[in-house]
């Protein structure tokens, strides 16, 4: 079993910056691509960003150059650097894994708030 928990998210002002984290363990022989997803309410789930195991990333129109994700492989953690936040950044933003643990498979953080204040 694989377990993914964020951490960094909050409350900040517009324009501000958050580094979100995602650390995940349990018996894992390998992770794909990490990514980051979010949810604002009243929307549809929403891809942020992606990174693979060799570093290739990807983003989303709305975020791009504003947020950087990056990932340590050696301690099986995703982050997400989001800089010059705006007011519709706002909303639980999830971290997602593709990873082996026996078989390979999807798996999901419990989220993290993101409130950003105008």
């Amino acid at each position: 079993q694989v377990q993914l928990v964020e951490s960094g998210g909050g409350l900040v002002q517009a324009g501000g910056s958050l580094r979100l984290s995602c650390a995940a363990s349990g018996s894992i022989s390998s992770i794909n691509v990490m990514s980051w997803y979010r949810q604002a309410p009243g929307k549809q789930r929403e891809l942020v960003a992606y990174i693979t195991n060799t570093g290739v990333t990807k983003y989303a129109g709305s975020v791009k150059d504003r947020f950087s994700i990056s990932r340590d492989n050696a301690k099986n953690t995703v982050y997400l650097q989001m800089n010059s936040l705006k007011p519709e950044d706002t909303a639980i933003y999830y971290c997602n894994a593709e990873a082996y643990s026996g078989s390979f498979r999807s798996y999901r953080g419990q989220g993290t708030q993101v409130t950003v204040s105008s």
